[in-house]
């Protein structure tokens, strides 16, 4: 995972070594609320030094789920918004980490698609409706639809892996013109499927991480995650050295990159229009 690798080498930078200083237990919870806060609840009884979250979703989860572990967490939402810390100086609580503008970047996100495929009228989004981040993500998206006039989302709600897997494939031709990601940690995780469905059905994807574009996926704009978790491993560091997450301010990546994938655009019968082509920050040929 981008995330943990970017951490490790984050970690091995502030000349941490992995199985001497530290011990790094991954637990991949696949993007299930509930997997995740049983994971955070074993950890706590275990006494762990901390936990570290990748994905807004498994932050709120692991926080529901313990009472006073410290958890060094990278959002992709508002963590004060999502009432996870107080403010970005003083977090105020056992919760510290870094945020990357994800899901604020939906509105963003849509528009460049758009540009991508002017003819765009109806794109696909899948979510989870429980999960309060992915609800914010499906209406900034709603609300830069009907600003684009003309565009439509066509939401599918989903509860498991099954279900995003049986609807990918039950697209029909003709029906959507473009998958559009929204920030859902399940739908994130299994991105490879959206990716090699749609790209048989010759359909454009837009990602919420640029790791996506490598597997085969058209276009993401996004921060980078390794450097989120690059960024991060100063708090793990500070926290495992006997810190307080409150006494900790957040830190947040500003760096936005648009990347492309022009092999898959071809194999698709896309064209990027040359306007946005310039502004990409990274072109995979």
């Amino acid at each position: 995972m981008e995330t943990i690798d970017g951490l490790r080498s984050g970690l091995k930078q502030l000349g941490l070594e992995e199985g001497k200083q530290f011990i790094l237990t991954i637990r991949d919870t696949k993007g299930d609320v509930k997997a995740a806060e049983e994971a955070a609840r074993n950890f706590e009884q275990e006494k762990v030094d901390l936990i570290y979250t990748t994905q807004t979703s498994v932050t709120i989860a692991a926080k529901r789920a313990t009472a006073d572990i410290p958890i060094v967490f990278c959002v992709g939402a508002d963590p004060v918004l999502l009432g996870l810390v107080e403010s970005f100086a003083k977090p105020g609580g056992r919760l510290v980490g870094v945020y990357e503008p994800g899901t604020d970047l939906t509105a963003k996100r849509l528009a460049i698609l758009k540009e991508i495929i002017p003819k765009l009228r109806r794109a696909v989004m899948f979510y989870d409706p429980r999960n309060p981040v992915s609800l914010e993500s499906a209406t900034a998206a709603k609300q830069e639809a009907a600003r684009l006039q003309g565009v439509q989302i066509v939401e599918r709600h989903i509860a498991s892996f099954e279900e995003l897997q049986a609807g990918m494939r039950a697209l029909r031709p003709g029906e959507v013109d473009a998958f559009f990601e929204g920030s859902d940690a399940l739908v994130q995780i299994h991105d490879q499927l959206i990716i090699d469905t749609a790209r048989g059905k010759r359909l454009p994807t837009m990602f919420n991480n640029q790791s996506s574009v490598p597997k085969g996926g058209l276009a993401s704009y996004s921060s980078s995650r390794h450097e989120v978790g690059r960024l991060s491993a100063k708090y793990v560091q500070r926290v495992l050295a006997g810190v307080k997450p409150k006494d900790l301010p957040l830190e947040a990546v500003l760096k936005i990159d648009l990347v492309i994938n022009l092999k898959t655009a071809k194999q698709i019968g896309v064209t990027i229009p040359p306007n946005v082509l310039v502004r990409a920050d990274k072109v995979i040929h």
